[in-house]
């Protein structure tokens, strides 16, 4: 049962220290499944793992994850070659995509190759609820702050569009990403863009923001926007979960 609309669910968290696994899906999770609308059945989740290069022991936490939320998981692998035979169906099937962190550079070029870029854009039009952490949110906007490319930090800027604005992730807890957000808002490498705290996520409806959410007390989203030559920040209060 697809969302009623284009929805993306782009976050800082998700994920926890599990009890009896080693990863649990966090509140966030739990919601990007609410979002989808599914009921009266186990939900379909697919897990996206091509920022870490499909690491299988990562893959395997998270099938341990689902097993313990209650969902059924399917890993979506794009190394050495596709797991699936019908990458765009399965997508299609499902009723979130969970895209792990890492890599966003790395991600957006192999999503390129093989043509999952345009899946993504088909799979959200037709309603199936996009969502991820770090590089799993970046990928959704037009660009973000990195560390794909090395230890210092840098912009990407030719991630998927689909939503117009930039994305900075891991806002309070790596201190290069507020002033490089800024300045890259500033001096117009990105767009107005949307920041969250580590456990903090951002609801869109189509592109309109809707709401942020959190798992953790104390955290906060943030929009950074363009005032002549600077950069103007304002704290948006997210829903505990």
């Amino acid at each position: 049962m697809p969302a009623s609309e284009p929805t993306v669910l782009a976050t800082s968290g998700g994920h926890r220290t599990g009890t009896r696994t080693t990863i649990e899906f966090d509140a966030l999770v739990h919601h990007a499944v609410e979002l989808s609308g599914v009921h009266g059945r186990r939900p379909r989740v697919m897990y996206v793992g091509t920022a870490i290069g499909d690491a299988e022991y990562v893959t395997a936490r998270m099938a341990e994850a689902a097993r313990v939320a209650g969902f059924d998981l399917t890993p979506l692998q794009l190394f050495p070659m596709p797991n699936l035979d019908d990458v765009e169906g399965t997508v299609l099937e499902q009723d979130v995509v969970w895209v792990m962190g890492g890599s966003v550079a790395n991600l957006l070029a192999v999503w390129r190759v093989h043509g999952v870029d345009a899946v993504m854009r088909r799979a959200w039009e037709a309603g199936v609820v996009l969502s991820g952490v770090s590089a799993g949110s970046i990928c959704w906007f037009r660009g973000g702050t990195t560390d794909s490319f090395g230890r210092e930090l840098r912009p990407v800027t030719d991630a998927l569009g689909l939503l117009p604005y930039g994305n900075g992730v891991h806002y309070d807890v790596d201190p290069g990403r507020r002033p490089l957000v800024h300045r890259l808002v500033a001096d117009g490498t990105l767009p107005t863009t949307h920041c969250t705290d580590d456990g903090v996520g951002l609801h869109y409806k189509g592109t309109t923001l809707v709401e942020a959410l959190t798992e953790r007390r104390g955290k906060a989203a943030y929009i950074v926007t363009r005032d002549g030559d600077r950069a103007v920040e304002e704290r948006v209060e997210p829903r505990l979960l």
